[in-house]
């Protein structure tokens, strides 16, 4: 189990992501009984009602769904400010149903559109991610 405090709120049906995460995989919660990819995650398939999930392994890869750059901050982000400006991104997880998770753009912004292939690698717990492991998101610029 992890130390990292997480923060307070949730029904906590998305901590085998973050534990997944952390462990530098990447993994989607989907209905054990009828398939159903379930995301955000939720204790039980809104389908067919089954409250047995699994957290299906899927490789890092997808595309841009939105992506905003980011000029300022407020103070619940203020580890963010030395980043300045920066791009967070909403990728689409086509292997997995179309899931969509989000993570900040590394590296050129050149070839950044709405559909433009991007590949994940994690980054660890840091004070700027407020103590999660996160994915960071590099453009495949011949995709």
């Amino acid at each position: 189990m992890s130390s990292i405090q997480r923060i307070r709120g949730g029904i906590g049906a998305d901590e085998d992501y973050w534990l997944a995460i952390e462990r530098g995989e990447l993994r989607i919660s989907r209905c054990a009984h009828c398939r159903k990819w379930m995301w955000p995650a939720n204790v039980r398939c809104g389908d067919c009602g089954s409250w047995e999930i699994d957290w299906e392994r899927i490789e890092p890869v997808g595309t841009v769904y939105t992506w905003t750059r980011n000029h300022a901050v407020s103070e619940v982000l203020a580890e963010r400010q030395a980043d300045l400006p920066y791009v967070t991104l909403l990728v689409e997880l086509p292997q997995a149903g179309g899931a969509r998770v989000a993570g900040v753009l590394e590296g050129n912004e050149e070839h950044l559109r709405i559909g433009a292939r991007v590949r994940g690698r994690f980054a660890g717990p840091e004070e700027r991610s407020k103590g999660y492991a996160t994915i960071v998101w590099h453009i495949e610029e011949d995709a």
